[in-house]
């Protein structure tokens, strides 16, 4: 008798749970999608591979689909690091780039260098770097702003360094 009461009320319960709670249940799914079409997928991250013994340009191309009706506004704000930067690093941590990067259309490219990556992230207090080896993973979030003021947040986009 006792296993039916619990059932019973167990079952009331569950039937009960139709609230509706909003922004925690939802998926962050931006309306706009911002994609990297220079980019490619092994596991979660775009990336792209930038050679050590080469020039050292990190380059990724960015885009928004023409049919949107929107254009992207600026690249706002860019924070670069290792493989585990977050959205957390994105709002607290100190922007890449010096100022916000005009664009006026549905695509663009942000470009930077290993050198200039090791001057920004990789240099300590006291001005010692430390350098970008082979085999090692960059990362890069970037957080543009749509022509009508929206704001989109990348996912993180990685450099795999190679020879």
């Amino acid at each position: 008798m006792k296993n039916y009461i619990f059932l019973l009320v167990l079952a009331l319960f569950a039937s009960s749970c139709e609230q509706d709670f909003g922004e925690l249940n939802s998926d962050n799914v931006a309306a706009v999608p911002l994609t990297f079409p220079n980019a490619t997928t092994f596991g979660f991250d775009p990336y792209i591979e930038v050679s050590l013994s080469g020039d050292g340009e990190i380059r990724y191309e960015m885009e928004i689909p023409e049919t949107s009706g929107r254009t992207i506004s600026e690249i706002t704000k860019v924070v670069g690091g290792a493989s585990d930067i977050n959205v957390g690093t994105l709002n607290s941590g100190t922007s890449y780039i010096g100022d916000p990067i005009q664009v006026a259309g549905t695509s663009t490219e942000f470009l930077t260098s290993i050198s200039e990556f090791e001057e920004k992230v990789r240099t300590n207090s006291e001005g010692e770097v430390t350098p970008v080896e082979i085999d090692e993973e960059l990362a890069f979030l970037f957080l543009v702003t749509l022509d009508n003021g929206d704001q989109i947040v990348s996912t993180r986009v990685r450099v795999r360094v190679v020879e």
